[in-house]
């Protein structure tokens, strides 16, 4: 346990602060730092624990004393702050912070404690779920218990090998140590026993297991989405400069450890903007197989809660939770909806303002394997702090395909549905697909594939997809303002490009 730790809380109860909200799941650890500091700030005080299943229960023995609720408990305790140093620990109770009489207790016993000099009643909130009511918004220091490092992991498992008498190489606590980063201190040794449970011993091969179990901190958190996806680099037609630039990166995480001893920078992530439907989002999708590694998609509308400092509550979990997962790709889709008008004028929303700084603060600071993608149409609804150095290690602008590329995509959807032959020459079909996106020339190979089996063929011809492609608007035509904006970005801005230029 670390002792940063809890000399912090004893600082927060030595200046006197009324209320500490410990925003952590595992309550045996947040009794641990609660009772060092507790002792360290006095030997002659009280603590008096409310759980919310159970009322009054001794602190030590965790046996019940008295059964009641909360608003009772806060009535009965609060005058013993005028006997003696006492500690309230609330446990559980978010669910009643919304009640007026609760939050008035509250209120109460805080300004006693701060105006009084012969009154000594601090109280400690334990949940893992964050509930700050308006009212007391002032008056609650939020506690958060961090993760532990690189080195008190490499503690860890070494604890766990000499309790079990294990032999555990060098190389694989070395590895073990990086996929634990992001995880607490409970969830390391649970994924511990169990590989150990699993084949009465831990070694590479186990990997694989602490990603399964990594995955399951997504599915229950709700908060984001785990991304199954089949694929891959060579699905992408085109976009040349972008996946060299990324492969690179990949050589990274595929000897991620060995890099970062090397002194090579954890790599941050990637922005890709520009024309709707010409595969960012495929990018993002065959980033994660290229790396190898988990792909997590952030939808910030997931996030929004109905109560004070809920959303960046959600926000800061989610966050931790990719830590936790990591290494693993971050996928911010359509960031611009996202962060829907902040940066213009003050007219976002107030709640959205803070998510975004809090997200822009992380991505500034991050040192963690987390690998964001953050994929835009429209730059000019981006916030410009977003595009600022160091939140991204690049930021690419993916254009219409040119030739070449509408080449490479219509081979590869045509290939994709096993109906690819000599007949097809796909020269006759660049210039009339001129000003098509990915999008638009899949929908030419599925549609004319389908009209082949309607019609009873067992083939597709170059006519065939001539025809579709006649009556397929493209998206050029039916978004040209849209388009010939998101053109002048191309223009203006001066990003990489994903394309090499054409060679036609």
């Amino acid at each position: 346990m670390s002792n940063i730790l809890i000399d912090k809380i004893v600082s927060y109860l030595e200046a006197l602060y009324p209320i500490i909200y410990i925003n952590y799941f595992d309550f045996n650890l947040a009794d641990k730092l609660i009772s060092n500091a507790i002792t360290a700030v006095s030997q002659k005080s009280k603590i008096v624990e409310y759980n919310n299943a159970y009322g009054i229960i001794d602190f030590d023995t965790k046996n019940p004393i008295f059964e009641c609720d909360l608003l009772n408990f806060l009535k009965i305790t609060s005058d013993y702050g005028y006997e003696q140093e006492i500690f309230l620990i609330l446990k559980d109770i978010h669910a009643q912070l919304n009640d007026p009489e609760i939050i008035s207790l509250l209120k109460r016993i805080s300004e006693t404690n701060l105006y009084q000099k012969d009154y000594y009643c601090s109280i400690i909130i334990v949940s893992d779920i964050l509930v700050i009511p308006h009212e007391l918004e002032n008056y609650i220091t939020i506690f958060e218990i961090p993760s532990p490092d690189d080195q008190q992991i490499i503690y860890l498992i070494n604890n766990f090998k000499q309790e079990l008498n294990l032999e555990i190489s060098d190389d694989v606590i070395s590895d073990f140590s990086l996929l634990f980063k992001g995880l607490h201190e409970f969830h390391i040794r649970q994924i511990l026993n169990l590989a150990y449970q699993d084949g009465g011993m831990i070694n590479k091969e186990d990997k694989d297991l602490i990603l399964k179990e990594k995955e399951q901190f997504i599915k229950k958190s709700g908060l984001l989405e785990i991304v199954n996806t089949t694929n891959n680099i060579k699905n992408i037609g085109g976009l040349e400069n972008l996946i060299s630039w990324l492969k690179q990166k990949g050589k990274i995480f595929s000897s991620l450890d060995k890099a970062l001893k090397f002194g090579v920078d954890t790599p941050k992530g990637i922005m890709i903007i520009g024309m709707p439907g010409c595969g960012k989002s495929l990018t993002a999708k065959a980033t994660a197989s290229l790396f190898e590694i988990p792909l997590i998609r952030l939808d910030v509308g997931r996030l929004l809660g109905k109560y004070v400092g809920e959303s960046e509550g959600n926000m800061q979990r989610a966050l931790s939770i990719s830590q936790a997962i990591s290494p693993c790709v971050l996928w911010v889709d359509e960031i611009e909806k996202a962060f829907a008008g902040v940066g213009q004028g003050g007219s976002g929303h107030e709640v959205t303002i803070r998510l975004f700084g809090q997200f822009l603060t992380w991505m500034q600071e991050k040192s963690n394997t987390v690998f964001v993608v953050g994929t835009a149409n429209d730059i000019t609804s981006i916030p410009p702090e977003f595009l600022r150095k160091g939140r991204f290690d690049e930021i690419f602008f993916v254009d219409l395909p040119n030739e070449e590329e509408r080449l490479k995509i219509l081979e590869i959807h045509i290939k994709k549905r096993n109906k690819w032959n000599r007949g097809i020459d796909l020269i006759q079909l660049i210039k009339p697909t001129e000003g098509f996106n990915g999008a638009d020339l899949e929908a030419v190979v599925k549609d004319t594939v389908e009209t082949a089996f309607i019609n009873g063929f067992n083939s597709i011809t170059t006519t065939n997809l001539l025809d579709i492609i006649k009556i397929t608007k493209s998206i050029s035509s039916t978004l040209k303002s849209k388009i010939d904006n998101i053109s002048n970005v191309k223009n203006n801005f001066g990003f990489k490009l994903a394309s090499f230029p054409s060679q036609k």
